[in-house]
This record gives structure tokens, sequence and C-alpha cells, in this order.
């Protein structure tokens, strides 16, 4: 169990049927010490909460940096209340929600909790990631164009651009030259005598991008 166990917020409707599930659940959960505090808001009650956090369907629970729609089992709960706090829970749930094309779920984790981005670096240098969930990375990264928490992962991103899997390697260099760092030039230069093709364009591409001379 994490030292500080994680907060969950559940949105409930009147004669909602899977809502009590919910509540138990987590209610089950916060006795146990797996979660921290338990706030309920009813969404006939209180409207405007519901609206402020862009609840659509009862039962609703954010739980800890996931938001969770819809009913889960007392087990997906402790689930992922105890991902909250382990090295891939955030890849994991990412994983999980674009592989339900809900980007904007995955898009809404990062806002939240910004110190989750690193987690996704793994699933860059998955080569055989499934297509969906490998071009909702890329548009979560393409959304972080020129911020520093994507130039705070370029080292890493520069090791990806050497990877063995040469779809990675152009993964790798298109998020380079996105992430508008200097530093990026270091690891996109050697991969203009990469032996594919594809990479080689890519890198000249991001480093032209980045405004830095081959």
């Amino acid at each position: 169990m994490p030292q500080t166990p994680p907060d969950a917020l559940l949105f409930i409707a009147p004669g909602c049927p899977r809502c009590p599930l919910v509540l138990q659940g987590l209610s089950e959960l916060v006795k146990e010490g797996v979660i921290g505090r338990l706030e309920v808001v009813n969404v006939a009650a209180h409207p405007e909460l519901a609206t402020q956090r862009g609840v659509r369907t009862a039962p609703w629970t954010l739980l800890g940096p996931f938001e969770l729609e819809g009913a889960y089992a007392p087990s997906e709960l402790r689930r992922w209340a105890e991902a909250v706090d382990e090295p891939g829970g955030a890849a994991e749930y990412v994983t999980e929600v674009l592989r339900g094309g809900q980007l904007g779920k995955a898009e809404a984790l990062f806002a939240r909790r910004p110190d989750l981005l690193p987690q996704l670096l793994p699933l860059v240098g998955e080569p055989e990631l499934e297509i969906q969930v490998r071009l909702g990375v890329g548009a979560i990264l393409e959304g972080l164009a020129g911020s520093s928490a994507l130039q705070q992962m370029v080292p890493e991103l520069g090791r990806l651009s050497a990877a063995p899997d040469h779809r990675v390697r152009i993964d790798a260099c298109h998020y380079l030259g996105l992430s508008g760092s200097a530093a990026a030039a270091d690891f996109l230069r050697p991969r203009l005598d990469d032996p594919e093709a594809e990479v080689r364009e890519v890198a000249a591409d991001s480093l032209a991008a980045l405004g830095v001379t081959a």
C-alpha cells in the first residue's frame, strides 16, 4: 500500500442502478486504507460541480489522477487505486483509454499531473505498440510541442532515437524536432547517417524545424 493513499471523488445520480456498487467498492477501499479520502457528490444537488468536471454520466470517479467513467467492479477500483503510485501506472491507464479511443481522458490526465509525462516514454520505445495507442501517444506529445515538459524528455528521447527498431527511431526523431530544444540536435545529427531512409528524412526535417544546420 502506498505511503500516501490516493483520494477519490465520486459523482452519483438519483436512481442510478450502478452507482451503489461503485460507492460500496470505494467505501471498502477507504476502510482498508487503500484510499485516503472519498468525496461523494450528487449531480442533482450540485450540477455546477458536474459541469466543472465535465461529468456527463454517473457513476463518474476520479481516483487519484485517473478518471473512471461508468461502473467499475471493486477489483477494478482496487487495481487503479494501487496503480496510482506504481511506476507504470499512468502508462497502463493511458494504454487502456487510448484503446477505447478516449484521447481526451489521456490528455486530461497529464493536464492534472504533468509529472507523469515521462511514463509515456516506454510506450514510445515499444515497437509493437498497437497503432491506436501509438497514434494517441503521438497526439499527446505533439500537443506539447515547444513546452518545457517535452524539453525535459529530450535526453530519454535521444536514447530512443538510437533504438534497434527503426519505427522507434522515427518517432523519437520526430518528437525531438518538436521539443524546440537545441540539445536535441546532438541526438538528431547521428541519425542523418541512419541505415533507414525514413529515419534520415525525419531527422533532417527535425533539425530544420529546430533551425539547426546539419
